[in-house]
């Protein structure tokens, strides 16, 4: 069957919570540098790791792949200098009025549990997102936060069968399918290129992040018997042709490197 109901992809960009980091450490008196220094020194003698565990990373972008009626789109939300309350409520606004199949690739283990604790923080509202049966019926079988349900479809963690040993990173399988992969940066750079002013070039290569997942999740879909090999060739044709009719440089490089690996449209 073609899709039908609204498909949103999504994935974040996060950078240190360096306030956050400030009030649990007693880091008041350090600068941003300093600050962020020390918050990872500290991480790093705790966990061997410099990565900030989700409740301590601040949303710098969301950017989303919306496949619902003819329309397929992908964007961020807001304006590049736009606040993150803003971001997070943008996200959770656009859940609670269509209520969509939420896409990610590692939501449940990272980009969920970063927007809720954003969420919290900000004092957002979404209870559509958190019913489970309480609002309506049918959430209890068919919600957010189930995580054997499709509601918000986790690819590396379905793929994986829930194993964490089993998971496979974004790139490695999107090169797998003949897909561009990661492009222009990483997440390791994220933070990096926000403090020296990069906005434009984070969300460009979250934008294409969820591209990338879309077109999993496609072929995901094709997997599940829930496409039809026309159907799954005429939705990988139309982002081929979202990609053609744009001018913007990030995804003319998506489509030179898909073209050719030999799946592009």
């Amino acid at each position: 069957m073609p899709i039908r109901e609204p498909v949103l992809v999504f994935d974040i960009e996060t950078v240190p919570d360096l306030v956050g980091g400030r009030r649990i450490h007693g880091f008041a008196g350090l600068d941003d540098d300093a600050a962020m220094q020390a918050m990872a020194a500290q991480r790093l003698a705790e966990k061997g790791t410099d990565f900030q565990p989700p409740h301590l990373h601040r949303v710098v972008a969301i950017s989303c792949c919306l496949r619902a009626g003819e329309d397929f789109r992908v964007w961020s939300l807001g304006e590049p200098d736009a606040p993150e309350a803003e971001l997070v409520k943008r996200f959770f606004d656009g859940v609670e009025k269509y209520r969509p199949t939420l896409v990610s690739w590692n939501g449940s283990g990272f980009d969920l549990p970063v927007l809720h604790y954003r969420a919290l923080i900000h004092g957002l509202s979404a209870p559509r997102y958190w019913d489970t049966g309480h609002f309506d019926r049918e959430s209890k079988w068919d919600s957010y936060i189930g995580r054997y349900q499709f509601r918000h479809t986790d690819l590396m963690d379905v793929l994986a069968l829930y194993q964490a040993r089993a998971y496979a990173p974004l790139h490695e399988l999107a090169l797998l399918l003949g897909l561009p992969g990661k492009l222009g940066m990483d997440g390791s750079k994220v933070a990096e290129a926000f403090r020296a002013g990069g906005i434009d070039d984070i969300r460009a290569y979250c934008e294409t992040d969820v591209l990338n997942t879309y077109l999993i999740y496609l072929r995901f879909q094709l997997m599940r018997g829930l496409l039809s090999a026309a159907e799954h060739a005429q939705e990988v044709q139309r982002a081929s042709d979202f990609l053609a009719a744009s001018a913007a440089p990030h995804w003319a490089e998506f489509l030179a490197a898909w073209n050719a690996a030999g799946s592009g449209g």
